[in-house]
């Protein structure tokens, strides 16, 4: 035992939860503050008076008031964005090119998972299970969306990937998204004739749509109920316990050091006695377990899943990629956070601050404006991009 426990290396298991933590609050208190300012700023105009007349409080108050939910939902799908952001890195790191076939990797995760419940739930299985075998049935749809995924990542490295590693970076890239167009209609074929649905829903079972209540704030004459629910706390410590993993797979295993090596010099690994097919392979595996886990937790989180419902997150993902600095797996994880963060604040202040004429449904225009601003003004990320240390 003792000499199992001299093996570990617990420093790359605490080093990411100190960045996580740091990011979190970090970006929390970036964008509360811009949110207060704005609040503060507007007060006084004709803003401030329709929020006073609405909810008889002024435009900072109600602002303060929704800040701590708007944090909590903006760290949730953060950790989502970030957990298929590094799918994209790790590839980026090894190969130097942008899978965007892994959107779809993550929606047939998500269907994977989410159909095999729906057959529980027909079963009956579902509506008599015990809290305990509830969480054991959604962790047996995160493990069976994982592999699906995984293997299907793998599969297509192997079919659409590697026959083209030696051309010009473009042809692969216009393969990877022949490779999403393709996944999509097959998803879609394969829903057709099995269930005759597009659509599918999440089924209602356990305790996940339960609510932890934190307590109750007044609002002129209402009260606002401050807690988060269930799923999202599912959502949070799973895609945390993936992140530490897959830092300490890469950065404290001798597979991880294969990884990295590869990642620097593919040549020079190979010479070492790598066998960089078999490194690149399970570089696709890894991203895929994280893409298939995020499908069925985005499922868990938002309910609905359809065949298109990778190409939204899966953009996202690659914006937070991109903004922490593709390759650098860190900064997938900042830009997940960030890009969670900045979308939740958007949508849940810009249509007060704009007294509806731009509402939630245009906290998409700041993802992508975000990415044209990083691609012009650091194309290299926040985190920069350190070469060596790819993946």
């Amino acid at each position: 035992m003792k000499q199992f426990l001299k093996r570990i290396n617990f420093y790359e298991l605490v080093r990411p939860v100190g960045q996580m933590l740091t990011f979190s609050v970090g970006s929390a208190v970036c964008m509360s503050v811009i949110a207060v300012v704005l609040a503060l700023i507007l007060d006084q105009t004709y803003i401030g008076a329709d929020i006073m007349e609405k909810y008889r409080v002024t435009l900072f108050t109600y602002t303060m008031i929704n800040l701590p939910q708007v944090v909590i939902d903006g760290l949730t799908i953060g950790f989502v964005y970030a957990a298929i952001a590094l799918g994209y890195t790790m590839v980026y790191g090894v190969l130097e090119f942008i899978n965007f076939a892994h959107s779809e990797i993550f929606a047939v995760g998500a269907f994977v998972g989410v159909e095999f419940l729906i057959a529980l739930g027909s079963a009956g299985v579902l509506s008599g299970a015990s809290l305990p075998m509830a969480y054991a049935y959604l962790t047996l749809a995160i493990f069976l969306g994982m592999l699906a995924a995984g293997g299907l990542a793998v599969t297509v490295e192997r079919v659409a990937y590697r026959p083209l590693r030696g051309a010009s970076r473009l042809v692969p890239l216009i393969s990877a998204i022949g490779v999403s167009f393709l996944l999509q209609d097959v998803i879609r074929l394969v829903e057709g004739v099995t269930t005759g649905q597009f659509n599918r829903i999440f089924p209602t079972f356990g305790n996940f749509d339960a609510r932890i209540i934190f307590g109750k704030l007044a609002m002129g004459a209402s009260k606002i109920t401050m807690g988060i629910s269930v799923k999202s706390i599912i959502v949070i410590v799973s895609a945390v316990l993936m992140l530490v993993a897959l830092n300490y797979l890469v950065n404290a295993t001798r597979i991880g050091k294969a990884i990295r090596a590869v990642a620097q010099d593919r040549s020079t690994a190979s010479l070492m006695g790598i066998n960089v097919n078999r490194i690149i392979s399970l570089t696709f595996l890894v991203g895929g377990l994280l893409g298939g886990a995020a499908g069925v937790l985005y499922a868990l989180k938002f309910t609905r899943i359809d065949p298109f419902v990778g190409f939204f997150p899966g953009l996202k993902a690659f914006t937070a990629a991109v903004l922490g600095g593709i390759g650098n797996m860190t900064g997938a994880l900042l830009g997940g956070i960030v890009l969670g963060m900045l979308e939740t604040f958007a949508g849940s202040y810009m249509g007060v601050f704009t007294m509806g004429a731009a509402g939630s449904e245009y906290k998409d225009i700041f993802a992508f404006s975000i990415l044209i601003l990083v691609l012009i003004f650091r194309p290299q990320g926040l985190m920069g991009k350190h070469v060596g240390q790819k993946a």
